[in-house]
């Protein structure tokens, strides 16, 4: 059985959220297919998106960005980190090539660790790269143009090839970028059951809130009350307010909800706007004017969802109302098809097959 070692960056659950319908799709169509999943994602919360067996190990294959919230990076504590893991980078991925030979790995896929990918390539390991973003671009954002800037586009550039999700950023600086579909997995809209459970009447709106997988609490506690609108919000927040409903108490997942809800309250990120336009959920968000993949997230949801933007202060107050009426009296777009997966799969499997002969 060919082994597929996939690796997944625990920065935000958009990461996941692109790779996990894309394994899925791989054991619909090769159930013999053996997958270890390399990820500091929680294995709770892989396993709740991947429904292919897998093995787990923990570990990432970049640093990501140091985050002070679900919008703000700090760049000096990012450059350290990324100065500490490019320290002796030769003999870093020189382990890692080992690591993926003594796991006997047919192919790597990473989303979007650069270190698997560069182990892979020392290897003699095929490998391909998926995702909206690179930290090449990221990293060279915030932290400038060096050594460490070099070490990372080499590992992408030298991927069989980065296949680039839409929406995503435009990297012309890669010369394998191969552009696919938008990626996401749909739920089912089960307003009624939800209604049922909740007992709510027709007239209630039920808004998700959820800042994508980095830690960020809002302080719902303080909001107003909006008149017919319940906030979903999550369980380790400890919300105390009258229209506040912990989500995991709800008897459907994450997804489901989504596409049961009358709108997210969100920030700009590849797994919460793609999923919702896909959903047709209308996407209220406060945008990240810094952060480097944020203009095509926005730009595509414009196009092809529902939304619109609030600022940092009025998502602090909740002061919210206003934007939330606009937002559902909006004209309702039709929802885009998610075909990325498809052609992921079936590029992945060319690779293994490759690796075979």
């Amino acid at each position: 059985m060919p082994h597929l070692v996939v690796s997944i960056t625990g920065h935000g659950f958009g990461h996941l959220a692109q790779t996990a319908p894309v394994l899925n799709l791989l054991h619909h169509l090769h159930p013999g297919l053996r997958l270890t999943v390399r990820s500091n994602v929680p294995l709770s919360h892989l396993r709740s998106r991947i429904h292919a067996p897998f093995a787990h190990q923990p570990g990432e294959g970049d640093i990501g960005m140091v985050m002070s919230s679900a919008l703000d990076v700090r760049a000096a504590d990012s450059h350290a980190a990324y100065c500490a893991f490019h320290e002796n980078w030769d003999a870093r991925v020189g382990n890692e090539a080992r690591l993926l030979r003594d796991l006997g790995a047919d192919a790597v896929f990473s989303n979007v660790g650069y270190l698997p990918l560069a182990g892979a390539q020392r290897a003699g390991i095929p490998n391909v790269a998926l995702c909206s973003l690179n930290w090449f671009d990221i990293y060279r954002h915030y932290c400038g143009d060096d050594a460490i800037a070099n070490q990372i586009h080499a590992a992408y550039a030298n991927a069989g090839v980065f296949l680039r999700a839409t929406p995503g950023m435009a990297m012309p600086t890669l010369p394998n970028l191969e552009p696919v579909g938008p990626i996401a997995a749909v739920g089912s809209n089960r307003r009624g059951e939800l209604q049922r459970h909740l007992k709510l009447s027709r007239e209630e709106k039920l808004v998700l809130v959820s800042m994508g997988g980095i830690a960020n609490r809002l302080p719902v506690e303080r909001w107003p009350h909006i008149d017919g609108v319940r906030w979903l919000v999550e369980d380790k927040w400890q919300t105390v307010h009258p229209d506040a409903i912990v989500l995991e108490s709800l008897p459907m997942g994450f997804g489901d909800l989504l596409a049961s809800c009358d709108a997210l309250l969100t920030k700009p990120g590849y797994g919460s706007f793609v999923e919702a336009a896909c959903s047709g959920t209308p996407v209220l968000y406060v945008n990240r004017p810094d952060w480097p993949e944020a203009p095509a997230l926005t730009g595509w949801l414009q196009r092809h969802g529902t939304c619109r933007e609030v600022s940092r202060e009025q998502l602090e107050s909740g002061a919210i109302a206003q934007e939330l009426f606009a937002l559902w009296a909006s004209p309702v777009s039709a929802p885009p098809v998610p075909d990325g997966a498809t052609e992921v799969a079936e590029r992945l499997l060319r690779e293994l097959s490759r690796s075979d002969s």
